[in-house]
């Protein structure tokens, strides 16, 4: 399993409403699996985040999304980008990921983190504890989660969680992929080369080729060649005609999320992927659109001008 090069659908607020939301998220993904991408994510969150939109905007449920996604496409990958590991009991998640990759006919990729939007939580009644308290979940999660999908029954008791021999079936493949978003030196990366098959680097881009030479180090630690836990990064991209219509774009986004907006021409957009992320030792690329995605033919003419960079 490999994510060369993803797209992630972060925004659910369209022209025609509800009546056609998914109809509009269905045509992305086919475009995404049309034009050269490997993988279609979503989100795993119930408000929209701030920086795309406000709390009370649509926000589809990521595994229902997926599975309706799932029956509507045929190669293309499906995973979460990230499951917040804070909303599921970690055998459900299990379970859920596992039926998804028998829908998809083994398409599925378990996507996981830590969780972190604490409005969500708040107002929907889940636990949201410490930042420490986060992690020791995520860490016995992934204890569970791990062998569920690679044809073993786990036997575990924690603090947080606790299964007694856990069966998992059905089952497409005997292993479905993870692959764990952070950017935390200590903690994130650390459980990722103990547990995941890629990892999705979350980092200011100056920061990414240390990142990137760090997370080698961790593998490196447990004896694993750092090969085996390919990279991607994830950046926001729209697609304009003129630098006069980029500079607006750009305008109206958060000034926190400018940094890593690449905004402009196909080409332009694709020259900045392979100076600031391939070029920093990433190995591939998520983009999202949030802004014009939903335009017909947006999709298309991104994935024709970044596929070349990662699968040539």
């Amino acid at each position: 399993m490999t994510i060369s090069l993803g797209y992630q659908i972060p925004n659910f607020t369209y022209p025609g409403g509800v009546e056609t939301l998914f109809d509009t998220v269905l045509a992305q993904a086919r475009e995404a699996e049309g034009s050269g991408f490997d993988t279609v994510l979503v989100m795993d969150h119930f408000y929209q985040l701030p920086g795309i939109g406000t709390p009370d905007q649509p926000m589809m449920e990521a595994y229902s999304t997926l599975a309706a996604l799932a029956a509507s496409t045929s190669t293309i990958q499906l995973s979460a980008l990230v499951t917040g590991n804070t909303y599921r009991n970690p055998a459900l998640l299990a379970k859920t990921v596992s039926t998804l990759d028998v829908i998809s006919h083994g398409r599925a990729i378990l996507g996981i983190g830590a969780g972190w939007f604490e409005l969500e939580h708040e107002q929907l009644g889940f636990d949201f504890d410490t930042f420490t308290e986060r992690f020791e979940k995520l860490d016995e999660a992934l204890q569970i989660i791990h062998p569920m999908l690679r044809d073993e029954r786990p036997e575990f008791t924690g603090k947080w969680y606790r299964v007694h021999g856990a069966m998992n079936v059905p089952r497409f493949r005997d292993s479905i992929p993870i692959m764990l978003g952070g950017q935390g030196e200590r903690k994130t990366f650390r459980l990722a080369a103990r547990f995941a098959d890629h990892m999705n680097i979350i980092a200011p881009l100056e920061e990414l080729p240390r990142k990137v030479q760090v997370l080698r180090q961790r593998a490196e630690e447990i004896d694993r060649d750092p090969a085996t836990l390919p990279t991607s990064y994830l950046v926001s991209v729209a697609l304009t005609e003129s630098q006069a219509e980029a500079d607006a774009v750009l305008a109206k986004l958060p000034e926190e999320r400018r940094a890593r907006a690449f905004v402009g021409t196909a080409e332009a957009i694709a020259e900045r992927v392979a100076n600031d992320i391939l070029g920093a030792g990433v190995d591939g690329v998520v983009v999202n659109a949030p802004v014009n995605g939903h335009v017909p033919g947006v999709v298309t003419a991104i994935g024709e001008a970044l596929a070349p960079l990662v699968k040539g």
